[in-house]
């Protein structure tokens, strides 16, 4: 059966649009105001989701998530409360969605029991950035058995060879790290970030999605232009921080996300 993810890409490409992965904190403010911000999020041009499971050492991420893990902690948000609230917005909403959970939390959930459980809730991939590609053994036949699809990161630093391994192991998606650091620091150069995606199309036919960097309409349209997906996390979560306590966040990080779409819809796309 053809996932969600892949329906999304293939959809999405042939009507010569690219794919708009908005990420939120599960819990960040609240998982009530999660469920909203997902709901608003695809209204406003989201294709897809990605929900980060908060943990206590996030080393992908930069002060904006890490902030934002700790108050969903506080808000005493795990795995156990992530999943319930997706099987209530399974109710309201097909959109795919994509968990990013550190692999402690997986671990201490057990690998058969989350794999089958998010998938009975409904969540479609699983990124996990502490655990490498050639290390997800004990996970991929969990996530395989369940139909729990694996995507795996690469970097500018990866080698030809890394490059062409973490590709062909990425399902649903490809996730091109466009900066060596942590999530929330600044795009500099796309000329870079295209050749490197025209690197990875190479050896694989999965669509290729860059994050980190991504913090404005603008910097959205210009990966747009190369990519098939565009991933924008600390830019979200900034604007849900900075209106956690107005009746109206959700409308304001809701306009922000439109904002986005508009922008990449107006890039001239690069065909494959």
């Amino acid at each position: 059966m053809i996932s969600r993810l892949d329906r999304t890409f293939a959809r999405l490409r042939q009507g010569g649009e690219k794919v708009l992965i908005a990420y939120v904190m599960a819990g960040d403010p609240s998982l009530q105001e999660t469920e909203q911000l997902v709901v608003e999020l695809e209204r406003a041009g989201a294709d897809i989701i990605e929900l980060g499971v908060p943990f206590s050492d996030p080393i992908a991420d930069g002060p904006v998530i890490q902030q934002a893990a700790e108050r969903a902690l506080r808000n005493g948000t795990s795995l156990r409360t992530i999943l319930p609230m997706i099987t209530r917005l399974r109710a309201k909403t097909q959109i795919p969605l994509v968990l990013m959970a550190y692999y402690n939390n997986i671990h201490a959930f057990g690998l058969e029991r989350f794999c089958h459980e998010a998938v009975q809730a409904g969540i479609d991939g699983l990124i996990v950035p502490d655990m490498p590609a050639d290390e997800a053994g004990p996970l991929k036949g969990p996530a395989a058995a369940a139909g729990l699809q694996l995507i795996f990161l690469l970097a500018p630093t990866s080698t030809a060879e890394r490059r062409t391994f973490v590709a062909r192991q990425s399902e649903g998606f490809v996730y091109y790290v466009s900066l060596t650091g942590i999530t929330g620091a600044k795009l500099r150069n796309v000329a870079d970030v295209g050749k490197n995606v025209e690197k990875i199309r190479k050896v694989t036919h999965a669509p290729v999605a860059v994050g980190f960097g991504v913090a404005t309409p603008e910097d959205a349209a210009n990966v747009a232009a190369i990519a098939d997906g565009v991933i924008v996390g600390s830019a979200i979560v900034k604007r849900i921080a900075a209106h956690q306590q107005k009746p109206a966040m959700v409308k304001y990080v809701a306009e922000f996300v439109r904002s986005l779409k508009i922008a990449m819809r107006a890039a001239q796309p690069k065909t494959r």
